[in-house]
């Protein structure tokens, strides 16, 4: 993190832009959820590697609202969300501080990772968050798992024939699974039609993103299960 600048107050501030360019407005309960969230992953990605962070803007822009970007999909649809791969709890805290009524399972391989999502849902006091220390093939050998979730996301945790496979199994009917991928994924969408065509998961919407500020080219592809 050398060369990047840690003024909290400065990266909400940019938050609260970018967010309000993608048509989201945070409010100050929301603020402030974000600034404890921020402080409490600059000070475990210091002893970890978390998340990337080589500008002032990587932090509020290319992670909180990077992960924001879904809230348009997302809509106000109450349900029960699984982050796969979630990792630094992206895009799984965002969507809560901002749909407090959806309940989050955050679901990571990584023991180290979801000791730090336990830390960080203690301080900010977010109910209707669990984590779950796992591999998603796993999990889906247990029956209580199928076709719990309303809605499947993932931060480009997965390959995309992987993250349908796995993901789909986790979806009730009617269920969608959003997709969120960087340049060059179109060779992950051609692998994944044979997938598609047996006919449990149909391609529903796509959304093309720039993010504010950056420009980085983001896109947002939705399935949804039959």
């Amino acid at each position: 993190m050398k060369g990047v600048s840690l003024d909290i107050s400065k990266m909400m501030e940019t938050l609260r832009q970018a967010s309000r360019e993608i048509g989201v407005e945070l409010d100050a309960a929301a603020t402030g959820l974000f600034e404890d969230y921020a402080r409490e992953l600059l000070f475990w990605n210091s002893k970890m590697n978390l998340v990337s962070l080589k500008s002032p803007l990587d932090l509020p822009v290319k992670h909180f609202v990077d992960s924001l970007t879904a809230a348009e999909c997302i809509g106000n649809r109450a349900g029960i969300l699984l982050d796969m791969g979630s990792g630094a709890g992206l895009p799984g805290i965002p969507l809560k501080i901002v749909f407090p009524s959806l309940r989050i399972t955050l679901l990571d391989s990584s023991r180290k990772k979801t000791s730090f999502l336990r830390a960080v849902l203690r301080r900010l006091e977010l109910p209707g968050v669990t984590v779950v220390n796992g591999r998603a093939e796993m999990l889906l050998n247990e029956k209580a798992w199928r076709g719990r979730f309303d809605i499947v996301i993932s931060r480009a945790a997965f390959k995309l024939p992987e993250y349908i496979r796995l993901g789909s199994g986790f979806l009730a009917p009617g269920g969608i699974l959003i997709a969120m991928k960087g340049p060059g994924f179109e060779p992950e969408l051609e692998e994944s039609l044979p997938l598609l065509r047996k006919g449990e998961m149909k391609f529903s919407a796509e959304r093309e993103i720039r993010l504010p500020l950056t420009g980085d080219f983001r896109k947002i592809l939705i399935f949804q299960r039959a």
